[in-house]
């Protein structure tokens, strides 16, 4: 090792020739204007540390950073010199001890948000919402959004959220401590005006949609009615009824008003968008903050642009490796218009996440923002089609999104093999392997792969968790098919009346999902060779781990069985049906158990849904044509 593994990655790092471990207690802590806001100083030498920082952020940021350098010495993972390996943790008998070192260090982003989808069937614990702030606060971002549909507990809508296990105000309020606590902005996330299905599907609000029958959206599915008509006074009455009970809630002075694919507004009638978001700026408790909306509607319209009002801060999102960031951003800058590049886990309709898409996706996304002026970036993970992800296959590309929106300088160091390095010390606190691991699928040692992967992360010295993250993540770049914003590996069980290896899989092979289940089994092995970590939710996480080799190979085991048909269910033998039906409920009864260990019951039923259509798909032999989900 040459350099100190921090997350994120410090601009100036200054290792003392010494190489000297030296205690790290902290001897004087005080502000400093000179530095950049966020910004701090850390000095490690022989009488202890020295923090500087530009303002309470930046004194903070020197504290986590101070931390990592201890968990660094602990775990033995310092530049080469550095004395014995493995000094001790903080919190053990003997003191902690730090590098001789100086860091100085900035954000380049002023926001570096987090945004959680909590709409989509999962509804966090307040436990583990304790657990991502405190990881977000120490890998220095600065805002948390949970996306909202119906997950707050509205007062006189309760049949809209009722099974949904909502929170509450009071849950707001131990959430905004939290994270204060931890340096970060709750932010108000409530949508507004498309994705409010959850909430047409009931009477008397389906009047209120464009379409209260529903409509045809993409590849001819019939979807159920999804926007509110903003010709309607009913729809912007119930809106201002939502955002007046919401955000007295938060202290944050921003607000996300949503307004992402409103579907059912016809090109005709795209001038009513702006219109509506004029009214909602003048709404009590929205004109004293500073709003922010999603950027596709005005991508697709952007005429529109010239029309915005001053003040907005435009969330630019982006899921896929290539995204045309410059274009897009360089609209928005030609027009004084804010942006904040919004790029994603790319852990939705995947089960294991697409680890390569979702660095490559941030890395672009930071380098694009930072040239076009954004003024930060915002991380997404959604839930789209049941979030049957587990809360660790976001890490990765969490971690990448830490370390691009704080320095994007460092963007070219977050490829799958360098994040897993990072992940092992300082998500598990596991040791590094002394020597880069080699071989495809050497999971316990960080190396899933595919045969054409963007990078292979082969001579990753990750420990076996991070290791195992990796390589399930990096399954869907395993096979030749690459739908866009989705794994092909998981179309065939949420859709199963989709055939497999023809539209889009076509080119899925059974050699192909034979590496991908030998990659993975190699991985999970070594979490278990491995043995506990000293994450807090380590334990979850071997869970989590588990949970997501049996997607995978559900998966796998299902679209061979189909290849070797015409690609549909009914051309599966009976025998092999019943199989699979056994193996699907086998996973179920998993899954349940998984769920609870992070979220709420409120949802699971709905999620567990897809599992069941699909197993009834199987036990007939046929699958509904029409088929998207228990809601339609």
């Amino acid at each position: 090792m040459d350099g100190l593994l921090l997350l994120p990655q410090p601009r100036e790092v200054s290792i003392d020739p010494s190489r000297r471990l030296v205690p790290a207690e902290v001897v004087s802590e005080e502000i400093d204007h000179s530095l950049p806001p966020e910004g701090y100083r850390l000095a490690a030498g022989a009488d202890g540390v020295r923090i500087r920082g530009a303002d309470r952020q930046g004194l903070r940021h020197a504290t986590s950073t101070l931390a990592q350098l201890e968990r660094l010495a602990g775990l033995g993972a310092l530049p080469a010199g550095f004395g014995p390996a493995g000094m001790p943790l903080s919190g053990s008998a003997s003191p902690p001890m730090v590098p001789a070192c100086t860091i100085t260090d900035w954000p380049e982003f002023r926001i570096r948000g987090m945004m959680l989808d909590v709409s989509r069937c999962r509804v966090p614990t307040l436990g583990t919402l304790e657990r991502m702030i405190a990881l977000l606060g120490e890998w220095k971002f600065n805002q948390l959004h949970l996306y909202m549909e119906h997950t707050f507990a509205y007062r006189g809508h309760e049949a809209v959220w009722e099974e949904a296990d909502p929170y509450t105000a009071e849950d707001i309020a131990d959430l905004e401590q939290l994270c204060r606590a931890a340096g970060l902005d709750l932010v108000p996330h409530q949508n507004t005006l498309g994705h409010m299905e959850r909430w047409l599907a009931h009477e008397p609000y389906r009047s209120l949609a464009i379409s209260p029958e529903g409509f045809y959206w993409l590849l001819g599915i019939f979807r159920q009615p999804m926007t509110l008509d903003p010709a309607k006074e009913g729809s912007f009455s119930l809106v201002a009824s939502l955002l007046g009970q919401l955000l007295p809630n938060f202290t944050s002075p921003y607000v996300h008003l949503g307004m992402d694919e409103p579907f059912e507004l016809s090109p005709d009638r795209a001038g009513e968008w702006t219109a509506w978001l004029e009214r909602l700026l003048a709404l009590d408790g929205v004109r004293d903050r500073s709003a922010m909306v999603w950027g596709d509607y005005l991508d697709s319209h952007p005429a529109l642009l010239d029309t915005m009002l001053a003040g907005v801060t435009v969330c630019e999102w982006g899921y896929e490796a290539g995204h045309a960031w410059p274009q897009v951003l360089a609209r928005l800058a030609e027009r004084e218009i804010a942006s904040v590049v919004s790029p994603g886990t790319s852990s939705w309709i995947s089960f294991a996440g697409r680890v390569d898409n979702a660095l490559r996706n941030v890395r672009e996304a930071a380098i694009a923002g930072r040239e076009a002026g954004s003024v930060g970036m915002l991380m997404t993970d959604w839930g789209d089609m049941g979030h049957h992800q587990a809360l660790a296959t976001i890490f990765p590309g969490v971690a990448a999104a830490a370390a691009c929106s704080w320095n994007p300088g460092a963007a070219g160091r977050c490829d799958p093999g360098a994040i897993s390095e990072l992940l092992s010390l300082h998500l598990f606190q596991e040791a590094l392997s002394g020597e880069p691991a080699g071989g495809a699928g050497a999971g316990a040692a960080g190396g899933g792969v595919g045969k054409d992967a963007e990078v292979s992360g082969a001579n990753s010295r990750a420990g076996a968790y991070a290791g195992a993250l990796t390589t399930l993540g990096q399954a869907a770049a395993m096979v030749a098919p690459r739908p866009p914003n989705m794994s092909a590996l998981a179309l065939n069980l949420l859709l199963p009346q989709l055939p497999v290896g023809t539209g889009l899989t076509t080119n899925l092979s059974v050699d192909d999902l034979g590496r991908v289940e030998e990659a993975c089994d190699d991985a999970v092995s070594g979490v278990v060779r491995a043995g506990a970590v000293r994450a807090p939710d380590g334990a979850v996480i071997r869970e989590e781990i588990e949970i997501t080799r049996a997607w995978l190979a559900l998966s796998v085991h299902d679209a061979v069985a189909r290849l070797e048909g015409d690609g549909s269910i009914g051309s599966v033998q009976g025998n092999r049906r019943r199989d699979l039906d056994r193996e699907a409920g086998e996973l179920t009864d998993h899954y349940r158990e998984v769920w609870l260990r992070r979220n709420r019951p409120g949802g699971l039923d709905e999620s567990v849904a897809w599992i069941d259509h699909l197993r009834s798909c199987y036990r007939d032999g046929a699958a509904e044509p029409s088929w998207f989900g228990p809601r339609g």
